[in-house]
């Protein structure tokens, strides 16, 4: 075998351990910072395998059944399966910034976390949807504020001041900022955006930020208007059915009003830079999945798929991660025809699709199908598995 194809086969192993890792888990000794509900990534062990950026669960109840185990060496980490040593591994070390609080004594960690090399913050963590008949079962949006571990509501001078904390104290290369649902029309995606602007003017960092479709699609080009890079606009699951089911606030808007806000996002902010989280494991079509995945690819989004993590405190608090065969047979057939739109992790500037670490699918990603070349954002890249 050639050294590239022993490349190839290496990367490949890799890319199949972190598409097996994010469904079964990892076991580990001790504590490794992981962090607990709330609306990013839940029950999130940070750290890089193989080079390439990862989260994964470590403390959920199912994560002792899993065949996988970080063990720590001498000089550093590895996975292990049995007595198999599978991968190298490093820990996200805590962000300097975290030590650090507002003259109003605000710890900058409540403010705002940091997802690797990501920032990432929710807004108001608050939501019209939560705690009544609308509230999405997977969520865990007022899990952290019940417990303490953030704020209701971050101003845009609290990011701005956190942002220039975590850009030159810990390389934060871009911020992603979410935010719960508001009864306005727009949904908060104006207040959102205020926040990016002041994230954008204070430390440069490229911004993107999340909500639902506004009523009046003017709202997206305001949003463009106040210097934000990307956006997500998140359908959650494709199938309908499912939708009604587990968020049946954002169900009501239907799932063609998703493809309407799209639409006119990617006029706004160009291929590539609209995308749409894909949940898998909730009970879904996967024949509609693809399908309605595609369509949103042919229209330049980046649907960012991955499996559920149920998080703790929610709805579904004691349901279980998908398959990893079942997952990663989505991402082969969804990833060939990202590539071929020119859909890459690579070409995102900011955002959940830029950072990647939720899902399998940039372990799949190749910037051109069969080449060794690594993606051109400088990371680690995995061959496509097909």
């Amino acid at each position: 075998m050639t050294q590239a194809n022993d490349r190839v086969a290496d990367a490949t192993e890799t890319a199949e351990l972190i598409v097996k890792l994010q469904s079964l888990g990892l076991r580990t000794d001790g504590s490794i910072g992981a962090r607990k509900g709330g609306a990013g990534p839940a029950d999130a062990g940070m750290l890089w395998i193989n080079g390439a950026p990862v989260t994964v669960p470590t403390t959920a109840g199912y994560v002792q059944d899993s065949p996988y185990a970080l063990r720590q060496e001498d000089d550093g980490f590895g996975v292990y399966e049995g007595s198999v040593r599978l991968a190298d591994a490093s820990l996200a070390p805590r962000p300097k910034y975290y030590d650090m609080e507002t003259a109003g004594g605000v710890p900058y960690w409540k403010i705002a976390l940091l997802h690797l090399d990501s920032l990432a913050s929710t807004v108001l963590q608050t939501c019209a949807y939560w705690g009544n008949s609308d509230q999405c079962k997977f969520c865990g949006i007022g899990v952290s504020l019940d417990a303490g571990r953030t704020i209701a509501k971050k101003t845009p001078e609290m990011l701005a001041e956190v942002s220039v904390a975590a850009r030159d104290l810990d390389g934060a290369v871009d911020a992603t900022l979410t935010t719960g649902s508001t009864a306005t029309p727009d949904r908060g995606a104006l207040y959102v955006g205020k926040c990016a602007k002041a994230v954008k003017e204070a430390s440069g960092l490229p911004v993107q930020v999340q909500f639902e479709p506004p009523s009046d699609l003017d709202v997206i080009n305001r949003v463009r208007d106040m210097g934000v890079d990307s956006v997500g606009i998140h359908v959650e699951t494709f199938d309908p059915k499912v939708l009604a089911e587990i968020a049946p606030g954002k169900a009501r808007w239907g799932i063609e009003a998703y493809f309407t806000a799209w639409e006119r996002a990617v006029e706004v902010f160009g291929a590539g830079q609209v995308s749409t989280y894909v949940i898998l494991g909730m009970g879904e079509d996967p024949e509609i999945t693809v399908e309605m995945c595609k369509r949103a690819v042919d229209i330049g989004v980046y649907p960012f798929i991955v499996p559920l993590r149920p998080v703790p405190g929610s709805l579904m608090e004691d349901a279980l991660p998908p398959s990893s065969a079942y997952v990663e047979g989505i991402y082969r057939q969804i990833v060939p025809q990202m590539l071929r739109r020119g859909l890459t992790a690579a070409g995102t500037k900011a955002g959940c699709a830029r950072c990647q670490a939720c899902s399998g699918m940039a372990a799949l990603e190749r910037v051109g199908s069969g080449s060794t070349k690594g993606l051109a954002d400088g990371r680690t890249a995995l061959p496509l598995v097909v």
